[in-house]
């Protein structure tokens, strides 16, 4: 069974940086595509970034091209969000998920394996 654990979460102001990281168990890592989605209150979840197996390919939601970077170490089967210039519009609950596929999905519903989530505040 797939396992994801999130950290990194936290309270920060306006134009700092926070780096979430999702440790993955369960299968081989290095297999599979990887993506991280956010839910704000009363809003849907939706698509911050993806990863390809490899690394080599990336996608971004266009509110955060630019701030967020997604990478992956294959060796820690560990997957990294680093989020810079942070904006109170990134408040949200930040997810880790897993899908059954190697290639980049911007879809949620395509992805089986989910993280608890980890909690984001950005103050003004």
């Amino acid at each position: 069974q797939v396992q994801l654990v999130e950290s990194g979460g936290g309270l920060v102001q306006a134009g700092g940086s926070l780096r979430l990281s999702c440790v993955a168990s369960g299968r081989t890592f290095s297999n599979y595509a990887m993506g991280w989605f956010r839910q704000a209150p009363g809003k849907e979840r939706e698509f911050v970034a993806a990863i390809s197996r490899s690394g080599g390919a990336t996608a971004y939601a266009d509110s955060v091209r630019g701030r967020f970077t997604i990478s992956r170490d294959n060796a820690k089967n560990t997957v990294y969000l680093q989020m810079n210039s942070l904006k109170p519009e990134d408040t949200a609950v930040y997810y880790c998920a897993a899908p059954d596929g190697s290639a980049i999905d911007y879809s949620s519903h395509r992805y089986p394996y989910w993280g608890q989530g980890t909690q984001v505040t950005v103050s003004s």
